[in-house]
């Protein structure tokens, strides 16, 4: 477990964000589509966006811990890489939609 503050803040981040991604599958489990743009369901939009922020962030988060205040936990790492793996298919869906 993390013992810094931005250690656990990156982790709570993180446990937001699959939480996020939950909410996300859920509301498609229900019913939900979406349609020509990507704002043509607002719920699934709005909480996929924030999924994704709250992962960058808590890889922002993760990696300030680690270089700030030396924080080495494992769980930090994981949240770091989830992040950075976030950004990198965001950065590609922005980069080469299909």
């Amino acid at each position: 477990m993390p013992s810094t503050s931005l250690g656990r803040l990156c982790c709570g981040l993180a446990i937001a964000s699959v939480g996020s991604f939950g909410a996300f599958y859920a509301l498609v489990a229900a019913g939900q589509r979406g349609g020509e743009a990507f704002f043509s369901n607002p719920f699934l939009a709005i909480a996929i966006l924030l999924a994704a922020a709250l992962a960058v962030s808590g890889a922002a988060a993760g990696a300030a811990a680690m270089i700030r205040q030396a924080e080495r936990a494992w769980s930090v790492v994981v949240v770091i890489a989830f992040g950075l793996l976030v950004l990198a298919f965001a950065t590609g869906e922005i980069l080469l939609p299909h």
